[in-house]
């Protein structure tokens, strides 16, 4: 087939969205090369950005109604960058966002005293703790995690979190305050 006479994409588009798997096949081969192209000069990985490509396809195909090629300024292989740009951006942000929780989460104890005495007393202060209230210290605490996201973690309303962490402190400055007071 000569390429003036190729359907054109939003043509193609149009039959994506009537659920045509064969227009869409045509949709990938005619731009994943640059579209692949693109995200690993990106990444800089041909793996991650072969697998962010796969995730734009499957995006394109669930969301085909969203692309409006009627706009004077719309092709679909912007449309296409556009979403894999978008996926890059959500993965970097993922990828900052645990890198920052192993961080935090590395050597917690220590950064409270780096006396090991102390993090002993830490450590035994935790065990005493029902697994619930020392599951809500060490998410939210230790390990960095919001209230919202610790409270999902644990299948427990967010209010029912809130409540158990003061009490949770508390017990532990306690029993922390008495370990410091017991000579050794």
């Amino acid at each position: 087939m000569a390429a003036d006479t190729e359907p054109a994409d939003d043509a193609l588009n149009r039959r994506v969205i009537a659920s045509d798997r064969s227009a869409f096949d045509v949709l990938v081969a005619r731009h994943e090369a640059r579209l692949r192209g693109f995200l690993r000069k990106l990444c800089g990985n041909a793996a991650t950005a072969d697998d962010l490509a796969q995730e734009t396809f499957v995006r394109a195909w669930q969301r085909c109604r969203q692309f409006d090629g009627s706009a004077s300024d719309a092709s679909y292989p912007a449309w296409l960058v556009r979403i894999g740009w978008r996926l890059f951006l959500d993965m970097e942000r993922h990828e900052h966002h645990l890198r920052r929780k192993h961080e935090q989460s590395a050597e917690p104890f220590d950064a409270i005293d780096p006396n090991p005495g102390t993090r002993i007393d830490v450590l035994a202060a935790l065990a005493t703790l029902p697994s619930r209230e020392r599951a809500c210290i060490l998410l939210c605490d230790v390990e960095g995690w919001s209230h919202t996201e610790a409270a999902k973690l644990l299948d427990l309303p967010l209010g029912t979190l809130k409540s158990i962490i003061p009490r949770a402190r508390d017990i532990l400055r306690r029993r922390l305050t008495l370990a410091s007071e017991t000579p050794r």
